[in-house]
This record gives C-alpha cells, sequence and structure tokens, in this order.
C-alpha cells in the first residue's frame, strides 16, 4: 500500500465482507507517533486465523493465493519502528492496530485520509461507522447515524454528503 489510507480502505473492506455492521475508525495523533485502531463486529476469526493473518501467503480468498494487505500494514509500521497487533474471536469481531512513527524517514505518507473516510461511510450507508480522531490540539468525534440524523431523509451516498463529510474530516486531520 502507497499510503495510510489505503490500509485504513483495506482493513474496513474486510470487515464489511465479514458481515461488519459497526465499524470504528480511531486515530490518535500524539508527539510524531500515529496509532491506528480499526474494530468492527463482523463475523471474526478462530486463533488459528489470526496467528496467519499476517502471512503474506495465507488468504481466505480463493481466486488468489496470497494476500498481503495485513502483511504489508505490518511491515510498513514495523519499518518506522511500529507494530502491529490482530485480535479476533469468531462471532465478536475484528481488532486491528497500529503504530507509526511519522516522523521516520520511511513512513509511508499518510494519503488522503478525509477522503477515504468519507467514501467509506457514504460507499457502505448500512454500516454505522465511528470516527474518532485525538490530537494533542483536542479530539473529534462522529458518526454515521448522527450524520444520518442531521441530513433528515437525504441519503448518506449522495454526493455532496461525501464532500460535507470530506471537508468536515479534513479540517479535524
Amino acid at each position: 500500500m502507497k499510503d495510510l489510507s489505503m490500509h485504513i480502505l483495506d482493513i474496513v473492506e474486510n470487515s464489511v465482507k465479514a458481515g461488519a455492521t459497526q465499524v470504528v475508525v480511531d486515530l490518535n495523533y500524539h508527539d510524531d507517533v500515529l496509532e491506528m485502531t480499526i474494530r468492527d463486529n463482523g463475523c471474526g476469526m478462530d486463533t488459528e486465523t489470526v496467528k496467519k493473518v499476517l502471512d503474506p501467503y495465507s488468504t481466505s480468498r480463493t481466486t488468489r493465493k496470497v494476500g498481503l494487505g495485513l502483511p504489508f500494514l505490518k511491515m510498513n509500521a514495523e519499518q518506522t519502528g511500529g507494530a502491529v497487533q490482530v485480535e479476533s474471536e469468531p462471532g465478536r469481531g475484528t481488532l486491528v492496530s497500529a503504530t507509526f512513527v511519522t516522523t521516520h524517514i520511511d513512513c509511508v505518507p499518510q494519503g488522503d485520509i478525509p477522503a477515504t473516510l468519507a467514501l467509506l461511510i457514504t460507499g457502505h450507508p448500512d454500516i454505522n461507522f465511528r470516527i474518532r480522531i485525538a490530537k494533542s490540539t483536542g479530539s473529534f468525534e462522529i458518526s454515521s447515524e448522527e450524520i444520518k440524523e442531521v441530513l433528515d431523509g437525504v441519503p448518506v451516498s449522495h454526493p455532496r454528503v461525501n464532500v460535507f463529510i470530506r471537508n468536515m474530516l479534513k479540517e479535524e486531520i
């Protein structure tokens, strides 16, 4: 993955495929570290699968023999001095957390995180997303349920809603 926003997209799309109805994305910026956590309530994985999930030659897909999303996340985090952790339990969902030292010369760019999050929210209107952003200057939290309340009947998938969400998140990130 070329940037952190693509890692977020990959992990959340895995959550969607796992049947999640709720996805929480936490981005915690402090000093020169980004702690990124994505939690879902999808089908989850058993212990054996969790052990294999960071192996690039292991995948649950039948269309190809490799799964590179989480191994690339692990590689990108570790090359900055960070780490990745995956916790999961069948029927309870999955938690993926990654830490990046953002000032490290090998840290991949952040990419357009606001656009990626807006795309996920508007592209999956049936999933309740909760986005939390914490920085030294304060914190911000929004959920797709709150956005739907404010929209008062306007579909969350409307293109102008995407622009609204993207701009709101851009101010916070």
